[in-house]
């Protein structure tokens, strides 16, 4: 099998090796590529890293310029999958009608209402035209006041996350002049509909104060409504289905504790809901004079259990719904006449509804594999919920259900401007046993009429951390792929929650090999099912997935035809040991703390794929970035890239990309993004043989 070169005549660079090393628990570990880390960051100005950075994206560029027509051409294709003036399906909220469109050929939404009693649309926020100076823009939360005569909305315009609040009187048509920077994003009014709630982030980007800004105010003055001063725990705030409480959540990866305010009382002392215990996850919801409570209390896969507002200690919590007996419940929200209750049996989505009267009853789905969950409810009291459905062959859709007549409403389904017919696409569903015997689930989906044979592109894809499971769900741009005759498959390994809570914990700590054992086990099966020749598989994962990528290259490169790795969290080791970083104490639930146990320092050096480059041969690779990104900071994935260049023993193609003026996202436009899919839908063409017209 041959693999795609690195071109001749373009010499890829060599970053500078300088000395440095450290011990740690009687270990001495050398990384001659730690200087690509800006001591400044999160500022990064040495002239150094800017240079090796900059020659890297240079060789980027050059290597893939020569396929700048089908990279474009690609591209179009996505482009033209996509509804140039796309819009929102409308929602209610108190007297207005709220939704948001795109207008043609726009990067970013508009958002608009209109009275219940009028037809004409008042503009509320134009995101193209705040954009329009900027490299950069997310809109991170667009909050209306409880009279709806202000609005509340965050922006970031560099991707570090770090938002910024801004304020609007829609009455006087007037932005105010109360900002408020260094935030998470989120703005939460106050029943007086006069002030807010707001999350401030630390330097290294900790959430870590709660405070309440009353407006007209200036923001030095704001108080301070909470405080975690523990650096292991993120706090977030949100409002329950009733409005009446703010829940207020301090917690790491597995530990959760919650505090509670009312929204018609913001200065008064937030009061204690459940302390923090190790291991005990919380979440919870008010409604009807109760609180609602997700937990792993007495099961791993969660109750939901209720209390009285007098006395909401954890003794006094009752079983709404019990956990165990093949249930996985993943959440819930209130509402006056219903509780929605989402669960997953067997991996599969479902959503139970139980009214006021006790009784329930499950939503029945159109297909037999999907993915499905509660969509935009804004209200307490509404007759209709809002769902999102898909699956790997249908579009992203919406629709509102009946609890009373249990029916379901299709409101919106992506629309494909270019057309596209599901008939002419499959998808299933195959049980894949692993090494040690659990039976890990793959979906695949390709076009009708793809024979079994040798020369079949596959396209293999996961994540496996944090309990986040990825759902079988519909891609227009895996078109692009599906229509030159590639399968596409998403492994539902362990490090996910597909299964169940106890699937996400056979995949972290001491058994994060696992992740890695069932992604190889399932390439290998494919192959010999013969969807796939063992070697012409292509693989790719971001993030917490981009370690994936990384330890499946160490531990099998013979397997793999390409790799992209996302944003890649490849430094584990470095990563965890550094406590300065404020993604390094909250992760330690996750991945182990090897500052304080030797035997975790070595379990992660075992596996750590920036530790376990050999001098051997990889495959082709795609290596992506950000700049400003605060989860994986650049320095992951470069000095993966440097250290791999130096190391391995084959000729085959190796390219990085770092997004100077972008963070973990990538690009932020809705077309800008796709750009960076047609790039390394390109690479895997190029990689297979395949990048041609």
């Amino acid at each position: 099998m041959d693999r795609i070169k690195a071109p001749k005549n373009h010499d890829a660079p060599k970053a500078p090796v300088k000395d440095h090393s450290f011990t740690h628990h009687g270990f001495t570990v050398s990384d001659p590529w730690n200087w690509i880390k800006d001591p400044g960051y999160p500022e990064v100005t040495d002239k150094d890293v800017l240079s090796y950075l900059r020659e890297e994206n240079s060789y980027f560029q050059s290597v893939m310029k020569p396929h700048e027509e089908l990279k474009t051409k690609i591209f179009d294709e996505i482009k033209g999958r996509i509804k140039e003036d796309e819009s929102s399906v409308p929602w209610k909220k108190g007297n207005y009608i709220y939704r948001w469109h795109f207008e043609k050929g726009a990067e970013y939404r508009t958002w608009t209402r209109r009275a219940l009693t009028d037809s004409a649309e008042d503009l509320l926020l134009d995101e193209a035209h705040e954009a329009k100076d900027h490299d950069f823009y997310r809109l991170g939360d667009i909050s209306l006041s409880p009279r709806g005569d202000k609005m509340a909305w965050s922006v970031d315009i560099d991707g570090s996350e770090r938002f910024t609040i801004h304020i609007k009187d829609l009455a006087a048509d007037k932005v105010l002049s109360d900002t408020i920077s260094e935030t998470s994003g989120e703005a939460l009014w106050c029943a007086d509909g006069e002030s807010f709630l707001y999350v401030v982030v630390s330097k290294e980007w900790r959430p870590y104060q709660i405070k309440m800004h009353r407006l007209g105010s200036d923001p030095k003055d704001d108080l301070l409504v909470f405080e975690e001063k523990n650096t292991s725990f993120f706090l977030g705030v949100s409002k329950s289905s009733s409005e009446d409480y703010f829940i207020i959540r301090s917690a790491d990866h597995v530990t959760a504790e919650i505090w509670t305010l009312p929204t018609s009382d913001p200065t008064s002392k937030p009061l204690l809901f459940a302390a923090r215990k190790e291991g005990r996850d919380i979440n919870v919801d008010h409604g009807n004079g109760k609180f609602f409570i997700r937990t792993n209390d007495t099961h791993k896969d969660f109750r939901i259990a209720v209390v009285g507002e007098q006395d909401p200690t954890p003794e006094k919590w009752q079983d709404f719904k019990a956990g165990g007996k093949g249930h996985y419940w993943r959440g819930m929200q209130i509402f006056k006449d219903f509780i929605l209750l989402a669960d997953r049996r067997d991996g599969l989505d479902q959503i139970l509804v139980v009214s006021s009267d006790a009784s329930e009853h499950y939503i029945d789905f159109p297909e037999s594999a999907y993915a499905a969950n509660i969509g935009n409810n804004p209200e307490y009291d509404q007759r209709l919920i809002r769902l999102s459905y898909q699956s790997m062959v249908t579009p992203q859709s919406v629709y509102d259900y009946d609890p009373g007549t249990r029916r379901l409403e299709l409101k919106k389904e992506q629309e494909i401007p270019s057309g596209y017919d599901k008939q002419n696409y499959f998808t299933e569903r195959l049980m894949i046993k692993a090494r040690d015997g659990a039976k890990v689930p793959v979906s695949l989906v390709y076009k009708k009429g793809y024979q079994k044979n040798d020369d079949t592109p596959l396209h293999l894809y996961a994540y496996g951390a944090y309990g986040l499971g990825m759902d079988p769900g519909f891609s227009a741009a895996r078109l692009s792929l599906l229509d030159r005759g590639f399968v596409y498959a998403i492994a539902h390994i362990r490090g996910g929650d597909e299964l169940g809570y106890g699937w996400y914990e056979d995949g972290k700590l001491d058994k994060r090999e696992n992740t890695f054992n069932d992604f190889v086990d399932v390439a290998r099966e494919l192959a010999h099912r013969g969807y796939v020749k063992q070697g012409n598989i292509s693989i790719s994962g971001g993030s917490a997935g981009g370690e994936l990528m990384g330890a499946v290259i160490n531990q099998a490169p013979e397997l793999w035809r390409a790799a992209a790795l996302h944003v890649p969290f490849v430094d584990v080791l470095n990563t965890m040991l550094d406590d300065s970083l404020p993604l390094t104490p909250i992760e330690w639930p996750e991945w182990g703390n090897p500052i304080e146990s030797k035997a975790v320092f070595e379990h992660i050096q075992s596996y750590s794929p920036y530790d376990q480059i050999k001098a051997k041969d990889y495959p082709p690779m795609l290596v992506t970035g950000g700049l400003n990104d605060p989860r994986v900071t650049y320095w992951e994935p470069a000095k993966w890239t440097a250290k791999m260049r130096a190391t391995k023993s084959d000729d085959n193609l190796l390219i990085m990309k770092i997004n100077m003026e972008a963070g973990h996202a990538g690009k932020s436009g809705r077309y800008q993004r796709f750009e960076e899919v047609a790039e390394e839908y390109t690479f895997l063409l190029m990689s297979y043989g395949k990048a041609t017209l």
